[in-house]
């Protein structure tokens, strides 16, 4: 059958004959999407998304300029630093909006795959420009800690209860969407997260204000520096595997290979290569070698329908093979 529609796994089936070095081709292409979603109900739901992540990003934006000043006029390194972190908030929220508007553009002649790699790269910047920020918050801190500054306790715990405030409001308006997709869990956590450095500049200040003792204002500043460290080493090192298509995480390939191996009249499994175009998508392709007997078209759907059923990758090139390919001299995945 050329073409077969289920809605569940988008997979392409090629049965391969091969006899030295002529080669009998044999094509059977098998092709099922899965959206998973209807029409007008995704697009609803990507909409209420869209204009969440628009009203949090707005938000963020609007508390980071806020801290910005209060870090320039108040004197305070741990508003300077909260504001690196915000920084990273209003990123975080910007490459989820990213994300929900490339997602629908079309790939065209010049990029088949399109354009979801543009969430990847902006994630990327990011990470790099945290780097950067945390670094000259820690030179600063030294600085502060050879030679102590006087801080304006007041205006810091002004600013930072906006911080909080604005923070909460961005929470409350992303949590029914929280669910929809990796971006917007992660953008929702970005929020809550930053929320809780809000509140440590509150504490450092009131600290200071009591205590007079203004060596916390830096250490504070440090705090949130390390803070941030984990988590932006965790989105490059993500951002850098994907795009050298790194087996993404979830996935072992040993599992994959082993439960494509035990579907009946599957001989042997080579060529198997996952990767992914952005953080949530999944694509693979795998040579397939058929067993004595086998029916080429079954074993095709069997596997597609396990790579999608029980490993979420939706988009499969599967080659399916009576002889053994070419390149079965070298090794293979």
């Amino acid at each position: 059958m050329a073409d077969d529609h289920d809605h569940r796994h988008h997979d392409h089936g090629h049965g391969h004959h091969h006899h030295g070095h002529a080669h009998g081709h044999s094509h059977g292409h098998g092709h099922s999407h899965g959206h998973g979603h209807g029409g007008h109900g995704h697009d609803h739901t990507a909409g209420a998304g869209a204009r969440a992540l628009s009203i949090a990003l707005c938000i963020s934006s609007a508390v980071l300029i806020a801290e910005l000043i209060g870090a320039w006029v108040f004197n305070s390194l741990a508003l300077l630093s909260d504001a690196a972190h915000m920084f990273t908030d209003v990123a975080a929220l910007a490459i989820a909006l990213l994300a929900l508007k490339v997602a629908t553009k079309a790939p065209d002649d010049r990029r088949s795959f399109g354009y979801k790699r543009l969430e990847i790269l902006a994630a990327a910047f990011n990470a790099l420009m945290m780097f950067v920020a945390s670094a000259y918050v820690g030179i600063e801190a030294i600085k502060r800690f050879v030679h102590p500054e006087a801080v304006e306790t007041s205006g810091m715990i002004g600013i930072a209860a906006f911080a909080l405030v604005a923070n909460l409001a961005a929470m409350r308006v992303l949590m029914a969407s929280r669910g929809e997709s990796l971006a917007m869990k992660g953008a929702y956590l970005e929020v809550w997260a930053d929320a809780i450095g809000s509140t440590g500049v509150i504490v450092g200040a009131l600290l200071i204000h009591f205590t007079h003792l203004v060596w916390i204002d830096p250490l504070i500043a440090i705090g949130i520096s390390l803070w941030i460290l984990p988590r932006t080493w965790s989105l490059l090192s993500d951002t850098i595997n994907v795009l050298l298509e790194g087996v993404p995480k979830g996935i072992d390939l040993a599992d994959v290979r082993g439960a494509l191996g035990e579907i009946e009249g599957v001989g042997d499994v080579h060529d198997l290569h996952i990767w992914s175009m952005s953080t949530s998508d999944l694509n693979a392709t795998v040579h397939v070698g058929l067993g004595q007997d086998a029916d080429h078209e079954r074993v095709r759907r069997a596997v597609a329908a396990t790579l999608a059923d029980r490993f979420a990758i939706h988009h499969a090139t599967v080659q399916v093979e009576r002889d053994p390919c070419a390149g079965d001299s070298r090794p293979h995945g």
